[in-house]
């Protein structure tokens, strides 16, 4: 008997050291690395899926990543997920992917990997999408932001992952909460079943804001200025660290610009890759 996955299952790339990161891979033409954000449930597919055909259709080859610990990427139980192991993986995969050079788009979590690969990579990444960054500001910031704390609450709270408690995670996390459907649910209770606690509870970012200047690609941020997971003042930090920077902010907005304004973002988002 078939069981349906809510998070469409793809392709499988082979690490090496027992771990394989799993991919969707859409289109053709210069590569795009997508890289979602943490918290309960997370996946590339549950992030980007508003978004990659879009630029697969305008000629990109759309390389959607699970980052290790979530989606159907491994998950081992016995590492730290510092922010140096994840993206030292992340490289691995690329290399594995024969990808040299490609252009980055990265949320949360993910927008930090991806300025800490443009950092220790400045060959690999060719342009910088980021909305709404982790990895600039202390840690105790953001633990005391409303939406990260329902996000700790849902992975470690006697309740358990279950529709209702992911349901009040994203309610902060989404300005519109008509955004917030059962599939939405249902996709990340499916994958956050299958995270083992050590993901979050080890997961640590640094604060790289001292390290912008060497972050010479272009680099586009985009923030919602009612984020209750990333300080919008994160804004700032990047217009002024980055020397190729250029941010927008957008109103009744909270903390997934790509999903509450997809249009807006895959038309500006283009705009700039394409320049």
């Amino acid at each position: 008997m078939t069981t349906t996955r809510a998070v469409p299952e793809g392709k499988y790339a082979d690490l090496g050291d027992g771990l394989k990161v799993h991919y969707h891979e859409v289109g053709e033409g210069k590569p795009l690395l997508f890289l979602h954000g943490s918290g309960p449930g997370a996946s590339g597919w549950s992030n980007f899926r508003h978004n990659f055909p879009f630029f697969a259709a305008n000629g990109f080859r759309c390389i959607v990543a699970d980052t290790l610990g979530y989606g159907y990427s491994s998950k081992p139980d016995d590492r730290d997920y510092a922010l140096d192991f994840l993206v030292s993986n992340v490289k691995k995969f690329l290399d594995v992917l024969g990808v040299e050079k490609c252009a980055v788009i990265g949320n949360s979590h993910g927008g930090a990997m991806s300025m800490k690969l443009a950092i220790d990579h400045p060959s690999v990444v060719e342009k910088l999408v980021l909305m709404a960054p982790g990895g600039l500001e202390t840690r105790e910031t953001y633990m005391n932001m409303d939406g990260i704390k329902a996000m700790m609450k849902a992975f470690f709270g006697r309740e358990g992952i279950t529709r209702e408690t992911m349901r009040r995670v994203f309610e902060l996390q989404l300005f519109d909460p008509s955004l917030v459907t059962d599939g939405l649910l249902d996709e990340r209770v499916e994958i956050a079943n299958l995270q083992p606690k050590r993901v979050l509870s080890s997961m640590q970012v640094p604060n790289l804001s001292a390290e912008l200047t060497k972050i010479q690609c272009p680099t586009f941020a985009l923030w919602g200025v009612d984020d209750k997971y990333c300080p919008v003042s994160g804004a700032m930090t990047i217009a002024t660290g980055c020397p190729g920077a250029r941010v927008m902010m957008i109103s009744k907005c909270g903390h997934w610009v790509m999903v509450e304004h997809a249009s807006l973002f895959n038309r500006l988002c283009l705009d700039f890759l394409k320049e």
